[in-house]
């Protein structure tokens, strides 16, 4: 694995420079003005152990990541809100066989040949829904068949995929993310490396990070065991309050999107969702990181229960593939597991694998995660879920539930042209004509 930090200033520097401009009545003190002050060391120290951070979140890093397992991303850098992320797509791009994680204790020639075939089963799938995909697809959209299949083969592919990936986040959250990835309930091998590059990259950034770097080695993290036996009759919406009662105006529907920044009064109402979803879908689900959720332990739930996309109904040979590949990745999951423990098996469980979260999401905030996963563009497993939290909302006569559309719809009431904001990616249906019932896909 590889993480290099783009050059910044000194942290500390704006950190101390910061606190004392709280008491300065002489104006803005600059970060220049506190590299060799003789307070600096006492006021950082004081100023973290008291848990006053804020002036650690002044100073964002942004780090080229390279070699990290598909896991470690779902587990560790996108389960929060405080981070930005740009991620190589395994929708959109094709995935080599170089780029996969190898456990420490595994046998590399088991895990290799392993990887190989669930490699050669995603380039199979790619090949035969190919040509199935096409035949669905407008004219102008035909070329994108092949990536299209990809977003279907992908769900063989284990977690132990590398990605690659541009993340930025803050000081603060790079000494959590090295307080936490010493406690991580999977994969801990890999995450105490990842912590061990992290503070060698900040000490060679700022050697005054020192203290609060080891302060937070020291720092137990208990990562909770959420039990959802509780929330699972709850259905997929449940404890809703209020109502969509907001105006949706063009805040909602611009590009800018500023509903995101000037509240309204959808953010005092709301719903749970219980949802059961592929690996792969929820690490696409955790971008909306105002969408917040729990997701429990997985070595206390982990069935052999996988997603199956719809189009492999359509294509018997590719489902028999399919389903084969997942029963062979269950089967070398369990004796693996057997083998080095349930921590580095992890990594070759598929993408397909289901998972069981609880999600909350406040209304303004729901209305954008709906615009961007109604719309024909977006993953099918996660379209299908929102399209049905919409539905339920609907159902439950909840006021206001029709305003919740995908970006066409919104922009069509508002007359924002164009219509469609996809541009050469307009999926080729003009479903802002179109009733909601009528644009399940």
């Amino acid at each position: 694995m590889t993480v290099d930090f783009l050059k910044a200033e000194s942290p500390t520097d704006i950190s101390v420079s910061s606190a004392r401009t709280c008491y300065s009545s002489k104006g803005i003190i600059e970060p220049k003005e506190s590299e060799n002050w003789k307070r600096k060391p006492f006021l950082l120290d004081s100023i973290f152990k008291s848990g006053h951070h804020t002036t650690l979140q002044h100073t964002h890093i942004t780090m080229l990541i390279t070699g990290m397992s598909r896991h470690l991303i779902w587990r560790l850098l996108h389960s929060h809100s405080f981070y930005n992320s740009e991620q190589v797509s395994q929708r959109y791009a094709k995935v080599s066989l170089e780029n996969m994680h190898y456990p420490k204790n595994g046998n590399s020639d088991i895990w290799k040949n392993f990887y190989t075939k669930r490699f050669s089963d995603y380039q199979k799938l790619t090949k035969l829904l190919t040509n199935p995909i096409r035949e669905s697809l407008p004219k102008f959209r035909k070329k994108d068949a092949e990536k299209k299949a990809q977003e279907i083969a992908r769900y063989v592919l284990p977690q132990g995929t590398e990605a690659y990936l541009y993340h930025t986040v803050n000081i603060l959250t790079i000494l959590r993310y090295i307080s936490t990835a010493l406690s991580l309930p999977e994969i801990q091998d890999e995450a105490r490396n990842f912590a061990e590059i992290l503070e060698k990259n900040l000490l060679n950034l700022d050697v005054n990070l020192k203290p609060l770097i080891e302060f937070a080695k020291k720092q137990k993290t208990d990562f909770p065991n959420n039990n959802l036996d509780k929330y699972r009759k709850k259905g997929l919406v449940f404890d809703v309050v209020g109502d969509l009662d907001f105006e949706v105006s063009e805040n909602y529907a611009g590009i800018m999107r500023n509903s995101q920044m000037v509240f309204d009064s959808g953010i005092l109402g709301g719903f749970s969702s219980y949802i059961k979803l592929s690996l792969s879908a929820d690490a696409q689900n955790q971008r909306h990181r105002r969408s917040p959720a729990i997701r429990p332990l997985l070595e206390n739930n982990c069935k052999e229960e996988f997603y199956l996309p719809s189009v492999l109904s359509k294509v018997p040979k590719a489902l028999d593939i399919y389903k084969k590949s997942i029963k062979e990745s269950y089967q070398f999951f369990a004796e693996q597991t057997n083998q080095i423990g349930f921590s580095e098996a992890i990594y070759s469980l598929p993408n397909a694998h289901l998972i069981e979260i609880v999600e909350r999401n406040d209304f303004s905030s729901f209305h954008h995660k709906s615009q961007m996963r109604l719309c024909f563009n977006a993953q099918e497993e996660i379209y299908d879920i929102v399209y049905n939290q919409v539905q339920t909302l609907l159902n439950m006569k909840i006021i206001g539930a029709e305003k919740l559309l995908p970006p066409c719809g919104v922009r069509a009431i508002h007359n924002i042209h164009p219509i469609c904001p996809e541009g050469d990616r307009f999926c080729g249906v003009k479903v802002w004509k179109l009733h909601f019932s009528e644009y399940k896909r």
